[in-house]
């Protein structure tokens, strides 16, 4: 069995936390394919109003291999202080942000689908009624020749990012674990059966 999650943790709903709709982050390391999962993911769920994929805000220009906003740093740490962003994050010398509009998505009932870190897993399970965290990932070698193909200066040395971000999945309290290898059908499935199955989902 590749996969697996146990319903329980999903299902219950706590009062005291923002809800009921629920909050699905997807973690791994750089390379894994998070982009390309949740691109095609969005695409099978264009026409249903109750799945919302935010856009994040990064400090940093926008590529044909990552779509987002971009804000100064300057304008992000005002953004914080505002009170703008529902989660936000800093890694590899860069300022992450997802909108705060996330927060009326879930208390309207709808499923938020969002790229995060790992490091925001545990203060957002405090927060979220309902949350699942879906870990992408890829062996090592894998992840260098896709930092590669990207060849993107701020990813700095690959081996060494790719060595370390290839710990991710032993680090994060994941509830679906999806290998990205090969053709991405196959994770592209699986994650957007996690988008629309609230219960237990088991594949081989």
């Amino acid at each position: 069995m590749s996969w697996f999650v146990d319903a329980r943790r999903h299902l219950e709903v706590r009062p005291d936390r923002i809800g009921p709709g629920r909050l699905i982050l997807v973690v791994g390391p750089s390379g894994a394919g998070k982009d390309t999962l949740i691109a095609s993911a969005r695409a099978e769920c264009a026409h249903d109003a109750s799945v919302v994929f935010p856009r994040r805000v990064i400090t940093r220009a926008a590529t044909a291999f990552e779509d987002h906003d971009t804000i100064s740093e300057e304008m992000f740490r005002r953004a914080v202080g505002a009170g703008a962003f529902a989660l936000w994050w800093e890694a590899h010398g860069l300022c992450y942000g997802i909108p705060g509009a996330i927060d009326d998505d879930i208390r309207s009932g709808k499923t938020v689908v969002c790229n995060v870190s790992r490091t925001v897993v545990e203060p957002t399970r405090r927060r979220y009624a309902r949350v699942a965290v879906v870990c992408v990932t890829a062996p090592r070698h894998i992840l260098e020749s896709r930092l590669a193909a990207r060849d993107r200066p701020s990813d700095g040395n690959l081996a060494a990012r790719a060595g370390r971000d290839a710990t991710v999945g032993r680090n994060v309290d994941a509830d679906f674990l999806i290998h990205n290898v090969g053709q991405p059908g196959a994770g592209i499935r699986r994650l957007t059966n996690v988008i629309r199955d609230e219960g237990v989902i088991v594949m081989f």
